[in-house]
């Protein structure tokens, strides 16, 4: 969510390229106070990503690990054909740095078969847990059979994992007659209790996208926010804002110790996007939120995506290369379905006006700006023209549709959205118009309510045509309990006529895409400051196949 404004350093100020910048980052690590502490935990993120040296020879910890080490539970991700990503951190004190691990590689065993006793296991083998990657574990199983449910679990010493479910992807060709999927985002941990997840994962999905914000960089003090804590008190170690590597390392551990998240995880494959505040609140590119040397932020950035990476389901092609990561990627369900996972932080040019809602001017509307980057940009719409899918389906995290906050001839706008970035949001409009893509459905995240829009060809013409559809899927917990109609729902709803609903509770999105039809059910919780309130479906539409617009189900 953007601030009221931000301080930027001058837009004339050139920028070296990032291998220029990180050099320096090294000679300001023995000088930058707030960075001594854990200046060589950070250091490893401007490494060449391999262990240290010595560390592959390294003899494995011997000694016995006398507490469980799976505190964080498991997870799968980004299922293809044939593979699944599956991952485990072994963390026996998860509130350490080291996770209580110390600094020893440890060998951890690892099980996948088509039953959740393991009676029959059909792959089985061993990966290494590293302490440079924080002893976290990546394995990507291959050979699996495609349109296929597993079940995997790891075993290091005595323990064992809790068991993970999860599923292969159709064969590429495969004429899937329907897919399921969940959409969650905006998960501060400490504005609120994971009960949206705890539902999601009861629910029947094939795949889980989480589309950013999967943790704060925010201070949470020892009653845990709005969770308001009275049997347990959270260490100091996470009443402080997360800049270093150990800083983001400790942060995840606190939210993936969360009983429901980790059920969400075990439950269902996710492929997971991030946002800023993986990072820092509204960071643009290699341009914070706050003035500080760009050596200074993007230290900052490589510690926080190195973490991303320890602490997801992500395949190797992921792994950042000090501040800089590949996180855009294409996946397929059969014919039914492309997703084209896209980045809308990491390439952005800075936002417009200070970052403050503003009506679109010539700093907003400039045409060398871009949201995704040129090299995306162009990505995206190869990917388009190649697919064979019938849903074109595009996870990504800022507000693709305008959102005018006023009647008004020249209501603001958000200049963190693609409101801020028209030409960018017109080449990909007119790219999806000239590949042909008939059903695009965009999915979205960042703005902690619930959105049904559809995608116009000139959103200030109502009657222009329609060409896509958007659905925000409100937040997992950020900005608390909130309400079902939000003051300005009428105002919006005036000055939107494309937005066919506004809700702002917490909760998530569930779409079923088959052959006809896409339908949209926008699932929501009274309350998220309490623990266990039930769900409910606050509404439902239904876009057809060949004829974009939304229609209440």
């Amino acid at each position: 969510m953007a601030p009221t404004g931000r301080h930027r350093r001058p837009a004339e100020h050139a920028f070296s390229p990032h291998d220029a910048v990180m050099g320096a980052a090294a000679r300001h690590l023995a000088r930058r106070r707030f960075l001594t502490v854990t200046a060589a935990a950070a250091a490893l993120a401007f490494s060449t990503n391999i262990p240290a040296r010595g560390a592959v020879a390294a003899p494995e910890r011997t000694a016995r690990i006398t507490k469980d080490p799976f505190t964080l539970g498991v997870a799968s991700g980004d299922p293809l054909p044939d593979s699944v990503l599956l991952w485990t951190r072994l963390a026996p004190e998860p509130f350490l740095e080291d996770g209580g691990m110390g600094t020893e590689r440890v060998t951890v065993e690892w099980e996948v078969a088509v039953d959740e006793y393991f009676a029959a296991v059909l792959f089985r083998g061993t990966a290494d847990a590293h302490a440079e990657y924080n002893h976290s574990v990546h394995v990507d199983v291959k050979g699996l059979t495609p349109g296929t449910v597993y079940y995997y679990r790891f075993r290091t010493g005595a323990w064992i994992s809790p068991t993970g479910r999860t599923r292969t992807a159709p064969p590429a060709d495969d004429e899937t007659a329907s897919l399921k999927l969940g959409a969650v985002a905006c998960q501060a941990y400490q504005d609120g209790y994971y009960t949206v997840l705890r539902h999601l994962a009861q629910d029947d999905v094939d795949v889980v996208f989480h589309l950013g914000d999967y943790l704060y960089e925010y201070a949470v003090n020892s009653a845990g926010g709005e969770r308001r804590y009275t049997d347990i008190v959270l260490p100091d170690v996470f009443n402080r804002e997360t800049m270093t590597l150990a800083d983001y390392r400790l942060r995840y551990s606190l939210y993936k110790s969360d009983e429901d998240l980790k059920a969400a995880h075990a439950a269902h494959p996710f492929v997971v996007a991030w946002d800023d505040h993986e990072t820092e609140n509204n960071y643009a590119d290699d341009i914070p939120e706050n003035a500080v040397p760009p050596e200074e932020f993007l230290l900052r950035r490589a510690a926080a995506y190195r973490a991303y990476w320890e602490n997801q389901p992500l395949r190797a092609a992921q792994l950042p290369q000090g501040p800089d990561a590949r996180l855009y990627r294409r996946l397929h369900w059969g014919t039914l379905a492309q997703f084209d996972i896209l980045d809308t932080r990491q390439y952005r040019s800075d936002q417009a006006y200070d970052d403050r809602p503003h009506p679109p001017g010539p700093e907003s509307d400039d045409p060398a700006r871009t949201m995704t980057g040129a090299a995306q940009e162009q990505w995206l719409l190869d990917g388009w023209l190649s697919s064979t899918a019938l849903w074109n389906v595009m996870p990504q995290q800022v507000c693709f549709s305008q959102r005018k906050f006023d009647v008004t001839a020249d209501a603001p706008l958000s200049m963190d959205a693609w409101d801020g970035y028209r030409a960018s949001r017109a080449r990909v409009v007119a790219g999806a118009q000239a590949t042909g893509v008939e059903n695009w459905l965009i999915l979205t995240g960042d703005v902690h309510v619930g959105y049904a829009l559809d995608v116009k060809e000139d959103f200030d013409d109502p009657e222009s045509a329609t060409v896509g559809t958007e659905v925000t899927c409100t937040s997992v917990a950020s900005g608390r309990d909130g309400v079902e109609q939000p003051a300005n729902w009428d105002l919006y709803m005036r000055a939107n006529p494309h937005m066919k609903f506004y809700n702002g509770k917490r909760g998530y999105v569930r779409a079923e895409l088959d052959r006809e039809a896409a339908r949209l059910d926008f699932r929501t919780v009274s309350a998220v400051t309490t623990p266990g309130a039930p769900v409910t479906t606050a509404a439902s539409f239904v876009t057809e196949a060949g004829n974009p617009g939304l229609t209440p189900a």
